[in-house]
């Protein structure tokens, strides 16, 4: 088995630590304790590590085709790497949710995020796991590209840290039980 797991974000350091680069900084999490290192695949648009945990193949995944266009890198390397879209999990900001809530969904649409459409309209589907890191609202009189595009608060960074531990904790755990439901059971909230 293959699995795959993509954390949505934006190249260049401008957007280091940006909210809309969440789903960098949860992949960038996850990795810090497994050694692993990342080769930009120009072929893919995409940053790519991997490694073996319980026999299987897992490849972390880092698209650099910008937010909008993240699609194109997931079903390149689905299709390269022979991986089921049942094998591919997508983690990434949504700015309905209060900083720092996660929640675990199996299908659904967009929502209106823009990496996520573009992930169902290459990928043909709107059923695969994700992972939705709450990023909050705008603040009055802010836009959402500005506050998408702006970094935390720093009353939020403690959440922050704590929820992208939870999400290293439940990715572990779904590599560990290979069970997207049980971890959806476990770590929702």
């Amino acid at each position: 088995m293959v699995k795959m797991i993509v954390g949505l974000g934006n190249p260049g350091s401008k957007y280091d630590n940006t909210k809309h680069n969440i789903g960098f900084m949860a992949i960038d999490t996850i990795v810090k304790n497994l050694d692993i290192n990342f080769t930009e695949e120009k072929n893919f648009k995409a940053l790519v590590g991997s490694t073996f945990i319980n026999q299987e193949k897992i490849y972390f995944v880092k698209p650099v085709t910008f937010m909008n266009n993240s699609g194109i890198a997931v079903k390149a390397l689905l299709t390269y790497y022979n991986i089921s879209i049942q094998d591919l999990i997508v983690i990434y900001d949504d700015l309905d949710m209060e900083v720092g809530k996660i929640r675990f969904r199996q299908k659904g649409s967009a929502g209106g995020h823009n990496g996520i459409k573009s992930i169902i309209s290459h990928i043909g589907t709107q059923e695969f796991d994700r992972i939705k890191i709450g990023i909050g609202r705008p603040k009055q009189g802010m836009t959402v590209i500005n506050h998408v595009l702006g970094k935390f608060d720093q009353d939020d960074d403690i959440t922050i840290k704590n929820t992208l531990n939870k999400v290293d904790n439940a990715v572990n755990y779904y590599l560990q039980m290979k069970n997207f439901e049980k971890t959806m059971q476990k770590y929702n909230g």
